[in-house]
């Protein structure tokens, strides 16, 4: 009897060799790969979809043709998207478990069934009836959302062409297996040729699908760095399960902009979409305490205001620590760098403890300014007045850089009551009012005497 041949393929970057590996010479990882059976390539039946000759099209022809989008009738959902679902289109999700990604799909499933749009909802981790407690939890249901529990996808594609929808939701693409190999269910073999099988069928039939993806503890989508090159978008859901607020971002996108977001609010029924979040994350402050400022950051095109704290105190070890939770630690040493270097103050025997409120990740180096501001305000022990609003990035060598959107920033932070700016220096154009005190600064030093002046 002959042997059946045996792949390694890494779980990361889905790199194959014929023998195992300890690090992965494509990504770098370490232990990643795994072992799968090879296909012959006789006996592997490929399926299709579509029976018409596949012939070439004139671009200016295709071009003139108009896609109509389905609109979803979440706003923010569909902000990330560029305007809605596109038909024929393949959606990938990613979040970690619990944070909502089932409960947006399905509440999209909901909608469409509402607009006697046909959809097909797949589970492969829930039996129809918690699919279906879940939908009254929603709102309810609808003769046009039909839901199905399986796992094997060429069950769930022979319905789906019997069924003939107008989107396909899967969830998720770990539990789907394919008949044709001898793997288990969300192993990179298994993962990599379901998505190819349902990219087929999305671009042959004209039906738009939407994959539930997990993630592993790095964040990233669980398989092959592989399935985001296949699928057309790539969506993410970001936030602490300890809040109720969910960032929705586009990661990838080939029908609109990668610069969008959403914010939603997760409440009793569901998720609610945040329509305005520029003062979402404001708390009440009290005006006598040191270490808190509030920097004006964007999350995608919209400015939020986002409050920053910042603790230092005396360390009883002999090697201070440096904390960051929802701020880049790297930036935090980067900051204390400057401030030592630059401003001559003695951090070596402080713990430094920097967070940002409401559970939020920053991630744009306009923060920089503020996270420097909080880090002075603790180290000084001096308050920052409450109507006081900084951005800017922080150079090496102490510059204050200029960062995009001031405009958008200032208007909001005027909206919200702020009526001190201290802001890069910057050629854009502002209107002028008494009320408004708008600082300009080009170093770090000038900025904290703007900030801390009596």
């Amino acid at each position: 009897m002959a042997k059946n041949k045996t792949n390694f393929v890494c779980q990361n970057c889905g790199y194959s060799t014929a023998k195992w590996l300890g690090r992965c010479p494509e990504c770098g990882g370490w232990e990643t790969f795994c072992e799968e059976p090879v296909i012959d390539g006789q006996a592997k039946n490929i399926r299709t979809f579509s029976k018409e000759k596949i012939k070439p099209k004139n671009i200016i022809d295709v071009a003139q043709s108009k896609v109509e989008r389905m609109v979803t009738g979440i706003r923010e959902f569909d902000r990330v998207l560029g305007g809605g679902i596109v038909p024929g289109s393949l959606i990938l999700l990613g979040g970690t478990p619990g944070i909502g990604k089932s409960t947006i799909l399905l509440d999209v499933g909901l909608r469409f069934g509402q607009k006697r749009v046909k959809t097909l909802y797949v589970s492969g981790e829930e039996s129809e009836e918690q699919t279906a407690m879940r939908a009254v939890r929603l709102g309810g249901g609808s003769n046009d959302l039909l839901i199905m529990t399986a796992t094997d996808l060429d069950i769930i594609l022979d319905q789906a062409k019997a069924v003939n929808p107008k989107l396909l939701i899967i969830d998720s693409i770990q539990t789907m297996y394919n008949a044709e190999l001898a793997t288990a269910a969300g192993s990179v073999g298994q993962v990599r040729e379901c998505t190819a099988k349902l990219l087929q069928f999305a671009k042959a039939t004209g039906v738009a699908v939407l994959l539930i993806g997990h993630v592993t503890k790095d964040g990233n989508i669980a398989g092959p760095r592989l399935l985001e090159h296949m699928v057309d978008v790539v969506l993410q859901f970001e936030g602490d399960r300890s809040y109720s607020f969910r960032i929705l971002r586009a990661l990838k996108n080939r029908f609109g902009s990668t610069n969008e977001s959403g914010i939603f609010s997760m409440e009793a029924g569901g998720l609610k979409e945040v329509s305005n979040p520029a003062g979402l994350f404001l708390e009440d402050r009290d005006s006598a305490a040191a270490g808190s400022i509030i920097g004006a950051c964007m999350e995608g095109n919209r400015p939020i205001m986002v409050e920053f704290q910042a603790l230092v105190a005396k360390t009883p070890y002999g090697m201070p620590r440096r904390t960051a939770v929802g701020f880049d630690y790297n930036r935090v040493n980067m900051l204390l760098a400057i401030l030592e270097r630059r401003h001559g103050m003695d951090f070596g025997v402080y713990d430094a403890y920097v967070n940002v409120v409401g559970g939020i990740k920053i991630t744009e180096p306009a923060a920089d300014l503020a996270v420097a501001a909080a880090l002075v305000s603790s180290f000084r022990n001096r308050p920052v007045a409450k109507e006081i609003l900084v951005f800017g990035e922080v150079g090496l060598t102490g510059e204050v850089r200029r960062v995009n959107a001031p405009e958008k920033r200032i208007t909001d932070g005027i909206n919200l009551g702020f009526n001190k700016f201290i802001i890069p220096d910057g050629s854009f154009p502002l209107k002028k009012d008494k009320n408004i005190e708008i600082i300009k600064v080009k170093t770090l030093n000038h900025a904290l005497q703007a900030i801390f002046e009596q």
